[in-house]
């Protein structure tokens, strides 16, 4: 008898593992249902819902009430071990396994799924209510980001409707933010994109001695949504030799190369401020939205909501901080308030003492697949902006660009190239400027000021400024 060739064998080892694992598949699915409860009953709940996604009657089985009331009851049933039950709780007991049968089919594991979400929530509002003075943060945000096995995912959605999801390629804390890194090689054409929505991903089930796993179940909470359809029309950032920056509010920073127009990196900076709350209490397509302000009114201080801020600011990239400090006392008067803003000045130009150096060499950095650069003179700034009662007022994270000035202002005291920062939203604008000193090679920042929008006061403060 002839031997077959090595080609022929290996056909007919493929026909042999398809026919083999065919027989399987259809051995399994031939199971009575008794059989496959059986074995589903050893089942945990994350292995027990994958097994629900393979097919009709896998998800019908997965859903039996007697597995599911197992499962809850041995997460969140009262244990005793001290003393043995009586026979009123056994008769309880006795009566709950026959109600099972009164129950829809997938009760308790809807039951079962929301008492442990809610679980995982507690556990994290726990850790977040600790509040750092200085930032007026929470203390433990790090490690509630742990805790809740937190990351982001962004959703790519073409003008034909059709989505592209891509997950985190790099996650870094800040001092008072996190930034966020996606990058690959298979972008969809920027062209073809309409909307890009930034969603916070978390387990279903948490466990924080164990690492999620991204194929477990999950749930998404938006946290914002941006257009992408006139990208190359809104706020430019900085450029290098490879590629061109584009920023959309709130902190999202779009790379698109040069050559290719096309996208190479998208990076978001989010601010501490919620940040847990925004990214896991929202849904899918609804953000989180944010409990109301009601004004602790003042009839006594004719001052009111015009002092006692307090500014902590953190220009940063790359893992490098340029500048980080907290600044106390910032207050305003009435003849400060000029066309809907309220001036607050935080480091003077008329007062050298409070000038202030940014360390090392500042610039933007950003990293592909393949590629890495630095965009000079840019960076993410954060602020984070108390109330006199210590309470977060305003808070953002967002790249920014220094940008030659086309006069020299007031800087009579400094020699050098002067330039400006600005940063506007709906609470209120930045202004920062700098001087680059020759001799030390060196900014200096010589002046700094905050303009709130007198609206945004009147209504925190329940003020009429």
């Amino acid at each position: 008898m002839l031997n077959p060739k090595p080609s022929e064998q290996s056909t007919m080892c493929e026909r042999h593992c398809a026919k083999s694992s065919s027989k399987l598949s259809m051995h399994i699915e031939g199971m009575p249902s008794e059989i496959l409860l059986k074995i589903f009953s050893y089942l945990d709940a994350v292995t027990l819902l994958c097994i629900g996604c393979v097919n009709k009657r896998f998800y019908s089985l997965a859903n039996d009430n007697f597995i599911w009331y197992r499962i809850y009851s041995a997460s969140f049933s009262p244990k005793r071990s001290n003393w043995e039950m009586n026979a009123v709780e056994k008769t309880a007991v006795s009566l709950s396994h026959t109600s099972l049968h009164d129950k829809e089919t997938g009760y308790w594991k809807k039951k079962y799924i929301v008492k442990q979400i809610a679980a995982g929530k507690t556990a994290v509002t726990q850790l977040l209510k600790p509040v750092n003075p200085y930032t007026g943060l929470p203390v433990k945000t790090k490690e509630a980001l742990r805790v809740s096995g937190l990351s982001w995912v962004i959703v790519l959605k073409e003008k034909n409707g059709k989505e592209y999801i891509m997950e985190q390629a790099e996650f870094s804390v800040n001092d008072t933010s996190v930034t966020v890194v996606w990058h690959g090689n298979n972008w969809p054409r920027i062209d073809k994109l309409a909307t890009l929505d930034l969603c916070g991903v978390t387990p279903v089930f948490l466990d924080r001695y164990k690492v999620p796993t991204k194929n477990g179940p999950r749930r998404r909470s938006l946290v914002a949504e941006y257009n992408l359809t006139n990208l190359t029309k809104s706020t430019s950032i900085g450029s290098d030799r490879l590629i061109r920056t584009f920023c959309l509010n709130p902190g999202l920073l779009v790379g698109l190369w040069k050559k290719e127009k096309e996208m190479a990196f998208v990076m978001a900076n989010l601010h501490f401020h919620l940040l847990v709350e925004r990214s896991t209490l929202g849904s899918a397509t609804v953000p989180y939205m944010l409990p109301p302000h009601i004004p602790f009114l003042d009839d006594i201080d004719q001052q009111y909501g015009l002092h006692g801020y307090q500014l902590h600011v953190d220009m940063h990239s790359g893992g490098s901080s340029y500048l980080c400090g907290t600044f106390r006392n910032l207050f305003s008067r009435k003849d400060f308030i000029k066309n809907g803003y309220m001036k607050l000045i935080v480091i003077s130009f008329k007062n050298n003492a409070q000038h202030l150096p940014l360390i090392g060499k500042v610039g933007l950095c950003w990293k592909t697949d393949v590629f890495a650069g630095c965009i000079q003179n840019c960076y993410m700034m954060d602020v984070t902006l108390l109330d006199e009662t210590e309470k977060p007022f305003w808070c953002f994270s967002s790249p920014v660009c220094m940008r030659p000035a086309t006069r020299p202002s007031d800087f009579f005291n400094y020699r050098g190239h002067h330039f400006y920062v600005t940063y506007i939203d709906s609470v209120g604008k930045v202004n920062l400027e700098l001087v680059w000193m020759e001799e030390t090679e060196e900014y200096y920042v010589v002046s700094l000021a905050l303009y709130l929008r007198i609206e945004k006061v009147n209504s925190w403060f329940g003020t009429n400024y």
